[in-house]
């Protein structure tokens, strides 16, 4: 992509600018909806501190780099490349100098709070370069208390809020959920606040500093429960796939497909999972497993019942779902008014009929790469479609365009910040 060729026109936050400081998963994908919805979205990044996701798999034909991950290459899109050593003066006076020429509305980063103070880029610094900045920050502990310097991942985050504890088995140690869960369920809240920000900048001519503490922020899915425990001492446990309300809830296993040696490599067996959430569910699953006398059946006849004899009840059901395919299993349950969902492996998805019909992969250009795969977009805007516009930048890629022509220094004052080893290209 050529810096400047696709401006975003047409797209809902064109015209927005966001210098983007935040690294490794809830500020990069909170900026990347800004970034993919028209935005001008400037990251900054160092080789000498990179940010420790570009080094996870999976990687371009398994090799590790600095650009060939493409776990960040999915948060990144859109989004020009600065490359810059921080811990120089040099690069902090040039970030103040980008700020008052440029002056972007949004500011993000997701460092704890000393490290802003130190490089003169905390919220009361911005404020003077830009009097209605706002300043979105997500570190882990948020900005007060006396946990604010704590530093960590999603991992911890979530583990602190609680999620740990509620998943797995009864009986067994924590089962947690996949990867650093606070880090994906916390960005659309983010991206909410910035736009809620900005709607309040329009109306008063002010601008704010948004603190969004990722462990806070990911509690809140948590509410009831949380709830629950304050008002009755009661703390849930872990209870598998089962649900406190609804029974049959669960992960049923199926049949290992004829073909299965042509497809990709996969363990843990084929799944299916299956939820009933009302009387006429639970009608339609009794008939669809030809064992309509389980709706009259003592155990079963209601769902405090099925509750109180779930184990049972999955046992049937598991004994009748081991007979099917998982996708033909899920059709022919969707095709009778049940919720059912077939389990797939990562590869699995891109067989997947209903992404494939949303084309919801799709191919972009990586100057190292070449074509990788991305993941799609999560939502679109009727009248102002959203796109990625080009892949993740390397670190520094752009330094030229944006030191050239949107901060507007000269040869020797390029020069100069080149001596002092203050620009980093990967």
């Amino acid at each position: 992509m050529i810096p400047g060729e696709d401006t975003g026109k047409g797209m809902a936050l064109e015209g927005l600018k966001v210098l983007d400081f935040s690294w490794v998963a809830v500020g990069p994908i909170t900026i990347k909806y800004l970034a993919d919805n028209g935005a001008t979205v400037i990251r900054v990044e160092s080789v000498t501190r990179r940010d420790d996701l570009r080094g996870a798999p999976p990687s371009k034909d398994g090799v590790s780099g600095m650009n060939t991950s493409q776990f960040p290459a999915n948060y990144n899109t859109s989004k020009y490349g600065l490359g810059l050593n921080m811990t120089k003066p040099e690069s902090q006076d040039l970030i103040r100098k980008l700020i008052k020429v440029w002056q972007p509305d949004v500011v993000a980063e997701s460092y704890t709070p000393p490290v802003k103070k130190r490089w003169g880029l905390d919220y009361d610094s911005l404020k003077e370069l830009k009097e209605d900045i706002i300043l979105f920050s997500a570190c882990q502990q948020g900005q007060t208390g006396p946990k604010a310097a704590f530093a960590g991942f999603g991992m911890q985050a979530a583990a602190h809020a609680g999620f740990y504890h509620l998943t797995g088995w009864p009986d067994r140690p924590p089962l947690p959920p996949y990867g650093a869960y606070s880090d994906f369920i916390n960005p659309p809240n983010g991206a909410a606040a910035i736009l809620a920000a900005l709607e309040f900048r329009n109306r008063t001519g002010k601008g704010q500093h948004i603190d969004l503490a990722q462990f806070e922020c990911a509690i809140q899915y948590l509410s009831p429960l949380v709830l629950d425990y304050q008002t009755t001492g009661r703390a849930m446990m872990r209870n598998g796939n089962g649900d406190g309300n609804h029974a049959p809830h669960g992960i049923y296993p199926c049949a290992t497909p004829e073909d299965e040696s042509e497809k990709p490599i996969r363990t843990g067996g084929h799944w299916c999972a299956i939820t009933v959430s009302s009387e006429e569910e639970w009608g339609a699953l009794c008939e669809s497993m030809g064992m309509s006398e389980l709706r009259t059946d003592p155990r079963f006849v209601t769902v405090a019942k099925r509750l109180e004899n779930s184990e049972e009840l999955d046992e049937l059901i598991a004994g009748w779902t081991s007979g099917f395919e998982s996708r033909a299993l899920m059709e022919k349950l969707q095709g009778a008014g049940v919720p059912a969902g077939v389990v797939q492996s990562q590869s699995e998805l891109w067989n997947d009929p209903q992404l494939a019909h949303l084309g919801f992969f799709e191919m972009l250009e990586h100057t190292e790469c070449g074509p990788m795969p991305y993941d799609g977009l999560q939502f679109q805007l009727s009248k102002t479609p959203a796109r990625l516009r080009w892949a993740q930048a390397l670190i520094g890629e752009h330094n030229e365009y944006v030191l050239r022509e949107v901060v507007g220094l000269s040869d020797v004052e390029v020069g100069e910040l080149v001596a002092a080893e203050a620009l980093e290209f990967s």
